[in-house]
């Protein structure tokens, strides 16, 4: 049976492996096809593309950050074109305040005694000294890491819960896009896109993404909820697979692996390949990239 991932993160991002790395990692997971969704860039996919092999397929991709009342809301967007004009414009505007958010919240630990230097964040993070360069982009998971090292924290998770997690002393805001209008944006530029860990949005009230929300994103164009995914319990998948039915949009499941982060878990969580083909029927904007 064709095995397929659809959300995974490499280097580019807030994953701890280079996208031909993921790539090898998808091989030796069996998978058939994989989406490489980097957070709100897709400048780890041309590396990506070079080094498939032949039979594992790559679905061009990226993680839309959004956010709701207060509660970040996640996107993974497939096959749209990258360069169309209103979908750049709103990306260029998000990591450059993921750049600004990070230098904030350097500024606030350093306040609280940690030694942080934003020198050290950018290297995690790949950027080079240009914070605002398209490819690469700055995410608290490096600036976690950079604490870990600083000796204010046991690891990634608990710098979050100590430190940069919603609501700790060095947080700070940014922006993101609004659900609605990322999934017109995505619609807009010829691709499809799948609402990504409902069950988990960081700030909700009752820690999924509301229904409503989901309601009107569906009338948008949303083209599949993420049920299957590693922080779904049972009764959670279950749920989402059901508002996905009501909704008339596909179910996908996916492993949403950041390499060690996540205990390199490709191929976890699966798509069904009848979802799959359902699911990219619309797009208009990329293809497919096969080895």
């Amino acid at each position: 049976m064709t095995r397929i991932d659809l959300h995974s993160h490499s280097s580019v991002s807030d994953g701890t492996d280079t996208p031909a790395q993921v790539v090898d990692h998808a091989v030796a997971a069996g998978l058939d096809v994989l989406a490489l969704t980097d957070h709100d860039t897709v400048g780890g996919v041309e590396e990506a593309a070079d080094h498939l092999p032949p039979g594992l397929a790559l679905v061009p991709g990226m993680e839309l950050s959004c956010a709701h009342a207060g509660s970040s809301v996640h996107l993974v967007s497939y096959l749209f074109d990258p360069g169309d004009p209103g979908l750049l414009a709103e990306l260029r505007r998000v990591r450059s305040d993921r750049a600004s958010r990070a230098r904030e919240m350097v500024e606030k630990l350093q306040a609280h005694g940690v030694e942080v230097e934003w020198e050290r964040v950018l290297e995690i993070a790949g950027a080079g000294k240009d914070e605002y360069a398209d490819a690469n982009t700055i995410g608290r998971p490096h600036l976690a890491r950079a604490v870990v090292e600083a000796g204010a924290a046991r690891d990634v998770q608990d710098a979050f819960d100590r430190w940069i997690g919603s609501g700790g002393p060095a947080y700070a805001s940014r922006y993101a896009i609004d659900p609605v209008r990322a999934v017109e944006l995505v619609r807009g530029a010829g691709g499809v896109c799948s609402l990504a860990h409902p069950g988990r949005a960081e700030g909700a009230l009752n820690g999924a993404v509301p229904l409503e929300l989901v309601e009107r994103m569906a009338t948008a164009g949303l083209g599949g909820i993420e049920a299957d995914h590693p922080s779904h319990n049972r009764r959670e998948a279950r749920y989402w697979r059901g508002v996905a039915d009501d909704l008339g949009v596909v179910v996908t499941g996916s492993s949403d692996d950041h390499g060690a982060l996540t205990g390199r878990r490709l191929g976890r969580c699966t798509t069904d390949p009848e979802a799959f083909d359902r699911l990219v029927a619309p797009a208009t904007g990329a293809s497919l990239i096969r080895g």
